[in-house]
């Protein structure tokens, strides 16, 4: 216990020196000193330079050491797969993007070969080989069935429904993966660099090209019995036609119903050139009319008030291209159309977090398994 919680401090604050890490901790200096021994003699922590400047001898500086595990994060869009490989102490050494035109449609194992590909290419610019990889966590649109394996909720990522989907995968890369939802990956991402911090129940809607949500209930993500929870893009609401069909018509974009068809990137588009707004080709140049951004921030406020009523959330927050081409004036338009439609009132923010979230959330729950593991000295 005494290893992991300076393992943790040095992760999160270092480089310390033995006494900061013995008042951080409670530690007497005799027991730090122990600890930090035991720690170095592991691989797991090592001295970078010492403090100067102050009175007496110099301290010496010590950190994690970054070569004790290296993993990698990927998230999966229709348009392909970016991967990022960082060291156990969150330094992203090397990102590639590989398109789906990287392998030909009728390669055997197509999905395999493009996740190889991503994962060498980062793992190349990081100057590692597959050796060096501890572990892997995939973000895909949709989710896996826990009984099946199947990914379902995702019809328009073709390649990806193998029932040993994630055993191919684990195969071809060498180590063990984990397969998450993309949006779940977000709250992540929020939840620990974003506009979730400290909140540990919250609701993320993401309004993009696909529509859904990740419920944080108690810190913990919630699933569902077939890893569907948080699938708000099939809801059936008021002004949108029912989403029938199954995993045939799930959620896309340019099919189905419910919320999907209410708040997603290519309705915002379309509702623009309803409203006349026929130069609108894109989300940001549709919501820069008044109307456009009113309409859409009452169906967003419609959505937000059903889910809001089951699960009674501290904070939603709101992300994804709509929200974010929308911004804080698209925000306070929810919060004023939310007023009287939900008797729960959380807090409505927009997401903060920079940069891709998903491989963002991937790569923080890629560097949590692999602390469990390589922190645990007691093995």
């Amino acid at each position: 216990m005494n290893d992991r919680a300076a393992l943790d401090l040095l992760v999160a604050q270092g480089p310390l020196t033995r006494t900061q890490i013995g008042a951080l901790t409670g530690l007497s200096k005799p027991t730090a000193s122990q600890l930090l021994g035991r720690l170095e003699a592991a691989g797991l922590v090592r001295t970078t330079g010492n403090v100067t400047g102050r009175p007496g001898p110099n301290a010496q500086l010590y950190e994690v050491n970054p070569d004790a595990a290296y993993v990698a994060a990927l998230a999966v869009d229709q348009g392909g797969i970016t991967a990022a490989v960082a060291d156990i102490a969150g330094r992203v050494l090397g990102e590639e993007r590989v398109g789906t035109d990287a392998v030909e449609d009728d390669a055997p194992r197509k999905t395999a070969q493009l996740v190889a590909s991503a994962v060498d290419g980062a793992l190349e610019k990081a100057g590692l080989t597959r050796e060096r990889l501890h572990g892997a966590v995939i973000g895909t649109p949709g989710a896996l069935d826990p009984q099946t394996g199947v990914l379902r909720y995702a019809p328009h990522l073709p390649g990806w429904h193998s029932r040993a989907l994630q055993e191919e995968l684990a195969g071809v890369l060498g180590v063990p993966i984990v397969i998450e939802n993309d949006v779940n990956l977000a709250a992540v991402a929020e939840q620990h660099d974003g506009a979730a911090q400290d909140f540990d129940d919250f609701v993320l809607v993401w309004a993009d090209e696909g529509v859904g949500a990740a419920i944080v209930l108690g810190g913990q993500v919630l699933r569902g019995a077939t890893g569907g929870a948080g699938e708000i893009g099939y809801m059936p609401l008021p002004g949108a036609p029912l989403a029938r069909g199954g995993d045939r018509d799930a959620a896309r974009p340019d099919a189905g119903g419910g919320f999907q068809r209410l708040v997603g990137s290519p309705s915002v588009v379309e509702l623009a050139r309803e409203y006349g707004v026929a130069d609108a080709r894109t989300v940001p140049e549709a919501l820069r009319d008044a109307r456009v951004r009113a309409e859409v921030a009452r169906r967003l406020a419609t959505g937000l008030a059903a889910v809001v009523a089951v699960v009674d959330p501290r904070l939603v927050v709101l992300s994804g291209e709509v929200a974010q081409a929308g911004g804080e004036v698209l925000r306070e338009l929810v919060e004023g159309e939310f007023t009287g439609l939900a008797l729960p009132r959380p807090e409505i923010r927009i997401s903060d977090v920079e940069g891709n979230p998903m491989l963002i959330g991937a790569l923080r729950t890629a560097l949590a398994e692999a602390r469990n593991a390589v922190f645990d000295t007691a093995r």
